[in-house]
């Protein structure tokens, strides 16, 4: 019988192709990592790695196996998914990762939440400042559409965004009156929330296609772009939930304008892995959308639809 531990060493080296990041992954020395691989080589007797150039790659007897390592791993999580389904407490690891703009405040006030409930429950929480391009035994909350992503995307909700600047910066360089006037304003853009394509849309005379003025400042925290804008740098489109989040710790410090006027919606992604998922994780996510803010305009879907139960492989058509 194999031994599960050499197997996952195996199958980590040949998806990383090298021991050192199979080392993070796994979260093992490097010699232990590689004592495993020569202990399954002795094992089935025959090689299954070689390198090339920089990289490990599996011989012609590696891919091979890396097939059935991977059906037999995963006949495993699935028992213990199993046999987790029988137990009414949520219990385990659980892999959190947010948008560094949802992290303080809405999101840790959901982690915090959960963990009430679920003592014995473990949680890792990580902000992110770039999709990630995998999530372990959990989820990640994003803010914007990831680009690409072979998690799976749901959007809890959208942020309307308006034009800001500080009250100083008004009283200093006068209020635009109409969306091609910001064209003599300096703009703090975001990195990620901005481009060339940006319009305004009014409920009346419709979309405006701005070009954009110049970008003073171009940052890629919406925390940093508050404390540019807020220090008179410049205008600047930010999502209005999150405004009213930082005028209510710090009254006075932006003030909207061109009122009726509105930026491109940001949609929260919520991004988690595809197959069945641990009870802990399913069990999160209801939690999260449960506590979806109103003011980000979008109804939760039916937990039945954006969760797959157990024995499904997740799809979606």
């Amino acid at each position: 019988m194999y031994d599960l531990q050499e197997l996952e060493a195996f199958v980590s080296v040949v998806r990383t192709g090298s021991l050192t990041a199979s080392t993070r992954d796994l979260g093992l020395p490097k010699s232990t990592l590689s004592r495993r691989i020569k202990q399954l080589e002795e094992t089935l007797g025959q090689p299954l790695l070689l390198r090339q150039s920089k990289k490990i790659v599996p011989n012609d007897a590696g891919r091979v196996f890396y097939r059935y390592c991977n059906d037999i791993l995963e006949l495993v999580a699935q028992g213990h998914e199993a046999l987790d389904e029988l137990k009414e407490e949520v219990t385990g690891r659980l892999e959190l990762r947010c948008h560094e703009a949802l992290v303080r405040g809405w999101f840790s006030g959901v982690v915090e939440s959960f963990m009430a409930n679920h003592e014995d429950l473990t949680i890792s929480l990580r902000t992110q400042r770039s999709v990630p391009d995998r999530v372990d035994d959990g989820v990640c909350v994003w803010l914007g559409q990831p680009a690409y992503s072979e998690l799976r995307q749901e959007c809890l909700g959208v942020l309307e965004q308006g034009v800001f600047g500080s009250p100083e910066y008004f009283r200093n360089h006068g209020v635009p009156e109409s969306p091609g006037a910001l064209v003599g304003h300096p703009w703090v853009d975001l990195v990620g929330l901005g481009d060339e394509r940006t319009a305004l849309q009014h409920s009346r005379m419709g979309c405006f296609p701005l070009s954009l003025p110049e970008r003073r400042f171009t940052v890629d925290q919406l925390s940093v772009q508050g404390d540019a804008i807020a220090a008179g740098r410049g205008l600047g489109l930010m999502p209005l939930w999150l405004v009213e989040r930082r005028l209510s710790a710090h009254p006075g410090t932006f003030r909207r304008c061109l009122a009726e006027w509105s930026g491109p919606e940001v949609p929260v992604t919520l991004l988690y892995p595809h197959g069945v998922l641990p009870r802990r994780v399913r069990a999160f996510i209801a939690h999260l959308r449960s506590a979806v803010p109103l003011a980000w305009g979008q109804t939760t879907p039916n937990p039945s639809a954006g969760v797959p139960e157990p024995g499904t492989n997740g799809s979606r058509k």
